[in-house]
């Protein structure tokens, strides 16, 4: 199978590494991929806005399967395009990818669905913000509509927090277009979880629960980012489980077929587990980043069986090995408003032990083909294990193979999981 993986950064590095894995695949592409990636596939130097290009690569290299991991790629109509080749992807459609480009898009649906969410209100200016913010109590929750690299929601404190978040939206346009309107949601208290659903827009499987460490400082303080670091499997209590199922992954599914929407992968549910009852704080379209990269080695299978399946829109049976994994992100100087970039990393990037190793998420090389740091999330460091705390420990011994100034990493990725 010759396999194309659209995107760049450490979860594409994920799914690469694991369909590399397999026996299945004769040869792993990627558009654009990253210097780390090129040890298990040939990476190619083109815009995914050149659809000629992109075109010809398909037809040159004989593609059977197309895996798209970003979200902007999906919301731009890109697995649309590779199916209209007549080659299989893994990606949903433009249309069924609103459920991440639009917050109130996403939140219309769940409502529809009977869903359980937060409630909230549209608001598109400062003063229809603070106006609405009278029904509400601290801390108060703006989510920006449009799609913002996971730096869209603001919780604020009080109402002067929430004044300048507004006015970041909506006056200075911090988000661009992103920002031109905005949900004021209820704040939901409670503990998060990932979960992660393949789905052809009938059927589903569901994949390990993961929990995703979002603030920049240990202790949940700081800055919203991507994603500081994950822990997999999440083992929650069967009753709520299936209250999850239940309540939120079978309306999912079944709104995706009664709105005919073209569904041929993962979709990613953001849940708050409250005193209430579990509730959906998000969608998003595509494989989380960094939840891929410790679910993809719980596979008791083969990943690229199982995605061309998806892809094929047939709903493939998934088994799980007993182990446990842990990834701690090593995050760039400035992240995630100005991270610094081009800074020598110094160490062993080809270390790796049994149960470790690196996944590349924001480097590259420069003229003297030294690593150096090219965003904001920089590399994975990824540990397994026969416990959570074995795969933590090996995860934090990766990390200390490199070390460059400037250096951010959460020391306390895991402690709080339930």
């Amino acid at each position: 199978m010759r396999i194309l993986v659209v995107g760049k950064g450490g979860r594409e590095h994920a799914i690469v590494r694991a369909l590399a894995l397999s026996p299945q695949s004769n040869e792993i592409h990627a558009v654009p991929g990253n210097p780390g990636m090129q040890k298990e596939a040939v990476c190619h130097n083109l815009s995914t806005s050149d659809r000629e290009g992109l075109k010809t690569l398909v037809a040159q290299k004989h593609i059977d399967l197309v895996v798209i991991g970003p979200e902007a790629e999906l919301v731009e109509g890109l697995a649309d395009f590779f199916r209209q080749l007549g080659v299989a992807v893994f990606g949903p459609s433009e249309a069924a990818s609103e459920l991440e480009a639009s917050k109130v898009f996403a939140k219309d649906f769940m409502n529809k669905a009977g869903i359980p969410t937060a409630g909230s209100v549209v608001v598109k200016t400062v003063e229809a913000t603070m106006s609405a913010a009278q029904a509400h109590s601290a801390p108060y929750v703006l989510k920006a509509d449009g799609l913002a690299a996971g730096k869209g929601v603001f919780v604020c404190k009080d109402l002067d927090e929430l004044k300048l978040a507004a006015t970041d939206l909506f006056e200075n346009k911090k988000l661009g277009t992103a920002g031109e309107s905005a949900l004021l949601e209820q704040n939901l208290d409670g503990w998060e979880l990932s979960l992660l659903c393949l789905t052809n827009g009938e059927s589903y499987q569901l994949l390990p629960l993961a929990q995703d460490h979002k603030r920049l400082g240990e202790g949940q303080t700081g800055p919203n980012t991507g994603g500081m670091g994950t822990v997999a499997p999440l083992n929650v209590d069967q009753a709520l489980m299936e209250e999850i199922e239940n309540l939120i992954v079978k309306p999912t599914v079944a709104e995706l077929g009664r709105q005919q929407m073209v569904y041929r992968g993962v979709i990613f549910i953001g849940i708050m587990v409250t005193r209430d009852g579990p509730k959906v704080l998000e969608y998003n379209v595509r494989f989380g980043d960094p939840e891929t990269q410790v679910v993809m080695p719980l596979l008791e299978g083969d990943w690229c069986e199982v995605l061309a399946s998806v892809a094929n829109g047939e709903m493939p049976i998934t088994e799980w090995k007993p182990l446990h994994t842990a990834c701690v992100v090593m995050a760039a100087e400035g992240y995630p408003d100005s991270p610094v970039k081009g800074v020598a990393i110094s160490g062993d990037m080809n270390g790796s032990t049994p149960s470790s190793y690196f996944l590349h998420a924001g480097t590259d090389k420069n003229a003297d083909k030294e690593w150096v740091t090219n965003g904001g999330r920089v590399l994975n460091s990824v540990g397994l294990g026969s416990s959570r705390q074995e795969a933590l420990d090996n995860a934090y011994k990766q990390a200390q193979f490199v070390e460059w100034p400037g250096m951010q990493l959460r020391k306390d990725i895991g402690q709080s999981v339930p």
